[in-house]
């Protein structure tokens, strides 16, 4: 079985992993799967001194590094209940942080903890039996994440460059709180860009929005069919902590990007009557190199298990409150679309919705059938059916102009700018030629509606 190396970095990246690896346990469990060769994609083996009546989960450890230049969130996962899947290690840490500094991040720790993390990724992957792919968790409005993050995944490039490196980034909400969220983001998106094989893009605010909307599902209707509060006929794409009483701020936003990474590689983990290969949604998500950015959208957000019927469900997914990055469909060109659905959800349910939503979808017009279907038998707990939805569209381009906007808002006065470049081997060169990628970025995902513009000029001449 193919095996895969998650890298967590920064605060957001090891909460967002913390969640993941609990989540993903609890569906082990639910679901009875509990040998080790059903879980050693995820998984490996560590010698125990007493084998007898030793449970499994006891006996593996996460194929996982934690990173972080603050040592908190990573000392809190290693007193909590997960403790166990983890050794001192898989762990790269320090003491000061990168205060909210992308060149903190990548010049200065990149370049202090080099050696030590490529020397580390070996090691995990010399106790792969076949690696399939590393997933990089980070956030690109901090520092940490935003800088250290993607000389991370540079160094991934470098080292392991036929192995295909998925991201899932937290974007930073457009009035975020740290000011210079916009320069760190603009300067990790340039890496993104240049080093990752596929992006599945999160914003802050738009999580924060599901949140919001699932706690007003449960709590409108407090005694009646909608309570939700100990029901074990409610779900939601939150999902449920193992200890309730030890949440923190953003569980539940993190356990949505959890969720999406269980959706996404369900197929890896459970049987199914169409399954997709990782490597699968590389090759017929990203038609261009840089274009890789795949917007995800989930259904249900709250749903009931007598009630999740897959018209509505699929409906749902290609509507604006599902979406966990806001790129309007209807205002774009599709490049692709991909439908990972898990539990009660046969083929022709699949093709039908395709049938009757494609009138409303524009696809580019050289792929104008670019769907890709997964079907894995195995459903989300609680739940008889879900989907996650990707879509590489054009329509990304009204978050990103909006980024390149807040970005140039304090350029242009050259605001925090020394921060940056204090740090040794900072250039100044390094905001242009950020700036630049983000603008060809731009240009390349709307030049794919120019294309479709001439293809439909020239079918209207044909049809005259």
């Amino acid at each position: 079985m193919p095996q895969s190396i998650f890298i967590q970095v920064g605060q957001c990246g090891n909460q967002i992993g913390c969640r993941f690896w609990d989540l993903a346990l609890q569906e082990y469990q639910h679901h009875k799967i509990l040998s080790l060769e059903d879980i050693s994609n995820f998984f490996k083996p560590v010698d125990v001194k007493n084998k007898s009546n030793v449970n499994i989960l006891d006996s593996v450890k996460a194929r996982a590094v934690m990173i972080d230049m603050e040592e908190g969130v990573i000392s809190d996962i290693l007193r909590g209940p997960l403790k166990k899947l983890f050794d001192r290690k898989q762990l790269v840490t320090d003491v000061s942080g990168s205060g909210n500094n992308w060149a903190m991040g990548n010049k200065f720790y990149g370049s202090k903890y080099h050696d030590q993390l490529t020397e580390l990724f070996r090691k995990e992957a010399e106790e792969c039996d076949s690696l399939q792919c590393f997933f990089l968790l980070h956030s690109m409005g901090g520092g940490t994440g935003s800088g250290l993050g993607t000389a991370v995944l540079e160094y991934l490039h470098d080292e392991f460059l036929k192995i295909p490196r998925f991201v899932f980034a937290v974007f930073p909400s457009i009035h975020d709180d740290v000011v210079t969220s916009p320069y760190n983001t603009v300067l990790a998106n340039s890496q993104l860009m240049n080093f990752a094989d596929c992006v599945i893009p999160f914003e802050n605010k738009t999580l924060g929005d599901i949140c919001n909307k699932v706690s007003n599902v449960k709590n409108s209707h407090p005694h009646g069919r909608y309570s939700a509060d100990k029901s074990e006929n409610a779900t939601s794409v939150i999902g449920n902590p193992r200890d309730k009483k030890a949440c923190k701020p953003f569980d539940e936003m993190n356990n949505i990007v959890a969720n999406t990474i269980l959706n996404l590689t369900c197929s890896s983990r459970f049987p199914g009557s169409l399954n997709v290969d990782l490597n699968e949604i590389i090759m017929n998500m990203t038609p261009y190199p840089h274009l890789h950015y795949l917007v995800p959208s989930a259904a249900p957000l709250f749903s009931f298990r007598d009630s999740c019927k897959i018209d509505q469900m699929l409906t749902e997914a290609f509507s604006m409150s599902h979406q966990l990055f806001q790129s309007p469909l209807s205002q774009g060109m599709l490049l692709a679309c991909a439908l990972l659905c898990r539990g009660q959800v046969s083929m022709s349910d699949v093709q039908h919705n395709i049938d009757r939503l494609k009138a409303n979808l524009k696809f580019v017009p050289w792929n104008e059938e670019g769907w890709k279907i997964g079907l894995c038998n195995v459903p989300h707990i609680g739940c008889r059916s879900s989907v996650l939805m990707l879509a590489n569209t054009s329509s990304i381009t009204h978050s990103l102009c909006l980024l390149q906007d807040n970005f140039m808002k304090m350029y242009r006065k050259k605001a925090h700018l020394h921060h940056f470049l204090e740090v040794e081997c900072m250039e100044k060169d390094i905001f242009k030629a950020s700036l630049n990628d983000l603008i060809l970025l731009i240009q390349d995902y709307k030049n794919v509606e120019k294309v479709h513009d001439a293809a439909e000029v020239k079918r209207l001449k044909v049809a005259m």
